[in-house]
């Protein structure tokens, strides 16, 4: 299976700044000159388009803001459920069984 290359936000953000400096080449010409595909180049000229008036981070790095608010989530999520099952065994422990 082939490593996903990572790039770096500011690497990302000069293809995005060099492909809209250069208006006699496509984006494949660009994106071949930089030695990326011309998929991402379109992605990242996309997420910048959406973050131009938005408060949007632009190439945030892993995920985007949806993913790091899933992740609190689940970490809360996981926290909670953590901290119900240590009542749990509490209440367990301080309650006595009285004989009938």
């Amino acid at each position: 299976m082939r490593k996903r290359k990572e790039y770096t936000k500011e690497f990302k953000e000069s293809a995005v700044e060099l492909y809209q400096r250069s208006s006699d080449k496509s984006k494949k010409e660009v994106a071949e000159g930089l030695g990326i595909s011309p998929e991402n180049l379109r992605r990242w000229i996309d997420e910048s388009k959406k973050a131009e008036n938005t408060n949007i981070r632009v190439f945030p790095g892993r995920g985007n803001a949806r993913d790091e608010e899933l992740s609190r989530l689940k970490k809360e999520n996981e926290d909670l459920r953590e901290s119900n099952e240590i009542l749990k065994k509490a209440m367990a422990f301080f309650v006595v069984k009285t004989p009938q």
